[in-house]
């Protein structure tokens, strides 16, 4: 096992990659070294001159939206310099990376001056994204070369989740298990292990797949919008789908690695794919890249009348016209249905165009990457691993495969002229049914080479709820499953729509407390959908509000202060494990409960001032009792009391967990931070049981909560007429902060004073339903519900 430990990291180049990876480790807490060339003619006395394309590399970087960056106090961890006055200090890193221009030339001559500084042992890694590794290590010392690995992260680092580990035929074992594992474990990625081949497997893969699918375009006379709409969220990708991709990444850097493939692949059976189309060459000319150059398959217009308006590139003409909206009946079939397995049978088997379309594309892919075993990879895993980290599909080419059917498939392709590879047939012959299963609740796939199924490495630490809810099931309804995690901890995941937080969450929530307290040591609530949870069901709040229904929605708002107070006040730990979207009720529900372990890219924020309410789901509450709990003697109260007032009047939300920290929404000293989404129950169900192994008990209801009555509440009043007398809020928001300000200072008390936790949820329930009667919070809530449309009676 290595020992080795990575406190300092020296990135050499600070272009778009090398800037983003700086981020990302000073994400992690490393400290970083960014390095670059000195400008022409900068003078050897002026650091600031010497040091311009750097800084200015790197404040560019940060400027990016969305921010590579956690939190903006984690930028003091990077240090910038320059390759003449700062190579030197690369000795103080454990780990270096090159990140300079695709040219073998260049990167062999950073190296050769790396190795006049770099101490024995030191990692050092190149971020290429196709140049063969061990051309790279040519002429270096046996340390160098031993230590020495392909690392391509990809773009943007932070959240694209695949690095890629390629090992030259020098590399030592040690150093690439240890890559493998730090990949995963500390920056939060998913580590695939590659071959020295032509762009790896990812872009291999990846950049086959929008090639090939360019000639099957003009083949079939498809437009621009249309193939968007084939091959976005309906299929699990990304809503960039094709063209907008494109567009993002730089059509110029696809027909590089395009023309790379090309030629040094010259026995790949689909060369041809590879071949640039005559609109893309036209393209190219015409200087027409994407984003980088203002227009691509898609360009921002400024019509007639001033507004902006997206037009699409006719792909026959090359003129650009308004986007159009696009129809198939195979996609109007799938719209009822969210399970992306069953979506694929109606995909596949539609009659019309788009049904078509599908099958040629996925019987080219299917054959494509069975007959890249073993050149590129021997595992198939690994294929499936890299294109969704790579590329953000949810599903990768064998799993689609598996989902259509391996044996129905491999007859239609067939029957289409796209035949697979021979091992295909060799493994339904041996009665495999397809490429993966579930054994035990640990997932196996088929290894081509021993032709039996293996664990798949690395996953053994992993809890995967899709593999142990057939037969872990304590009980479920239909919003929520209660599962056996093991070691007596239960989950509870929700699966309504955008895991919305309703009445079946919230019985879900009591009966899992319930059933933990009495037959289990702890309770994690954490699930795999696309996001946390979206927060609390606005359509029954605005339902039964239209309705007049006081009573009721007085009900509601109660039972589900009083499930939160559960998850605070129960006899066993309740952890929270949010990740992505943790919005109003769901950002509730982690403040209440004993920790929080979240995932890095956790969005969190009490948003309900934005559809005209404040929390009410004791989220107003705890702001109060946190505020009640940090102030110090001699501190400034109203300063404090202005941040968090602030912070739910303005609907903040964190742009990472570590910006939750800094808002409020998670405690220092409590919760924490997991990277790698793999892991995040697995680390959150550790938490749990630790809590609950140091003797867990059950917490005392607060009743010494210090608020400010009327000396806060003057502020808040004089703050909101003030922003409303200078435009900036309407006059219905200043009658939410008013009610927020109420909440949050007590009421109207003459002095501060301790008050209970009841005492100021009953405040908030009543300031939370008199803002639901309010015509305009109505509006806003509709507006949300329907998009933007008008609901007419």
């Amino acid at each position: 096992m290595s020992n080795r430990s990575i406190k300092k990291v020296a990135l050499l180049g600070s272009g778009v990659m090398g800037s983003r990876i700086a981020c990302h480790f000073a994400n992690i807490g490393v400290e970083v070294l960014l390095l670059d060339i000195v400008p022409k003619d900068a003078p050897a006395s002026d650091k600031k001159a010497r040091n311009k394309l750097v800084n200015d590399a790197l404040q560019f970087a940060l400027k990016a939206n969305p921010s590579p960056i956690y939190s903006k106090t984690f930028i003091s961890r990077i240090t910038t310099g320059n390759f003449e006055d700062n190579l030197k200090e690369i000795a103080t890193c454990d780990w270096i990376i090159e990140v300079v221009v695709e040219r073998l030339d260049i990167k062999k001559q950073i190296f050769e001056k790396v190795e006049l500084y770099r101490k024995p042992g030191t990692l050092i890694t190149s971020n290429t994204s196709g140049i063969p590794i061990h051309l790279m290590d040519e002429g270096r010392s046996e340390d160098f070369q031993k230590n020495f690995c392909g690392t391509h992260f990809f773009n943007p680092p932070r959240y694209l989740k695949l690095l890629e580990i390629i090992p030259s035929p020098k590399t030592s074992p040690e150093v690439v298990s240890f890559l493998m594992n730090y990949g995963e474990l500390f920056l939060g990625k998913t580590t695939v292990l590659c071959k020295d081949t032509p762009a790896f497997i990812a872009n291999r893969i990846g950049v086959y797949g929008i090639m090939s699918l360019f000639h099957l375009i003009e083949k079939m006379g498809l437009t621009v919008e249309e193939v968007d709409k084939l091959t976005g969220p309906v299929l699990g990708r990304p809503k960039s789908a094709t063209f907008r991709t494109c567009d993002v990444v730089g059509l110029d850097t696809l027909i590089h690695v395009a023309n790379g493939v090309a030629a040094s692949c010259p026995n790949d059976e689909s060369k041809a794919e590879f071949a640039i189309p005559g609109f893309i060459t036209k393209m190219a000319e015409n200087k027409w890249l994407g984003a980088k150059s203002g227009q691509g398959f898609f360009k921002k217009v400024t019509t007639t009348d001033g507004k902006s308006e997206i037009h699409a590139l006719d792909l026959k003409t090359l003129e650009y016209k308004p986007s159009v909206k696009v129809k198939f009946a195979t996609l109007e079939a799938t719209k009822p249905i969210e399970k992306l397995k069953d979506r694929m049978k109606i995909l596949i088997s539609g009659k019309d165009k788009a049904g078509d379309f599908y099958r040629a594309m996925f019987f080219g892919l299917f054959q494509y990457v069975s007959l890249r075993i073993p050149e590129i990879s021997d595992d198939l895993y690994k294929i499936d691993a890299a294109m969704k980290a790579g590329f953000g599909w949810d599903i990768g080419p064998f799993e689609t495969w598996d989902m259509l059917g391996a044996g129905e498939s491999v007859k239609a392709m067939e029957a289409a002229g796209k035949k697979p590879a021979q091992w295909v047939y060799d493994m339904l012959a041996s009665g495999a049914q397809g490429f993966y299963k579930v054994e035990n609740g640990i997932s196996k796939y088929y290894d081509v080479a021993a032709r039996v199924y293996k664990t798949i490495p690395g996953t053994e630490n992993f809890i995967i709820l899709d593999n142990i809810r057939s037969n872990k099931t304590v009980w479920k309804n239909s919003g929520t499953t209660l599962c056996d995690i093991g070691d007596g901890i239960l989950n509870l995941e929700f699966h309504t729509k955008m895991n919305t937080i309703g009445g079946e969450v919230i019985e879900g929530v009591n009966r899992a407390i319930e059933t933990a307290e009495k037959d289990f040591q702890g309770l994690v609530i954490s699930n795999e959908g696309g996001n946390f949870s979206a927060g609390a069901n606005v359509g029954m709040i605005f339902m039964l509000a239209v309705e007049q229904n006081w009573d009721e929605l007085n009900m509601a708002i109660k039972l589900f202060q009083n499930a939160m107070m559960r998850v605070r006040y129960s006899s066993i730990p309740v952890v929270v494990a949010p990740h992505n979207m943790a919005l109003g009720g769901a950002c509730e529900m982690s403040m209440h409960s004993d920790k929080v372990v979240a995932h890095g890219e956790t969005y969190m924020g009490l948003v309900e001032f934005g559809v005209g309410l404040i929390p009410g789901g004791g989220g107003t509450k705890e702001f109060a009792l946190r505020l009640s709990d940090e102030i110090r003697e001699g501190d400034i109260e109203l300063n404090y009391f202005r941040n968090r007032f602030l912070t739910i009047g303005q609907a903040k939300v964190s742009s990472s967990a570590q910006e939750a920290f800094e808002l409020g929404y998670l405690r220092a000293g409590r919760d924490r931070v997991v990277v790698s989404r793999s892991l995040l129950l697995s680390e959150a169900k550790a938490d749990c049981l630790e809590l609950a192994k140091e003797g867990y008990t059950k917490p005392v209801l607060r009743k010494d909560i210090r608020v400010l009555g009327k000396t806060a509440l003057g502020l808040a009043y004089l703050g909101a007429d003030s922003m409303k007398s200078g435009g900036y809020i309407s006059e219905h928001d200043v009658k939410i902060s008013q009610k927020l300000a109420f909440v949050l200072c007590g009421g109207d008390l003459s002095a501060p004073a301790l008050v209970s936790e009841q005492y100021l949820l009953d405040l908030e329930r009543e300031a939370f339903l008199s803002l639901c009667g309010e015509k305009k919070t109505l509006a806003r809530i509709q507006s949300i519900i329907t998009g933007g449309k008008v609901l007419r009676n």
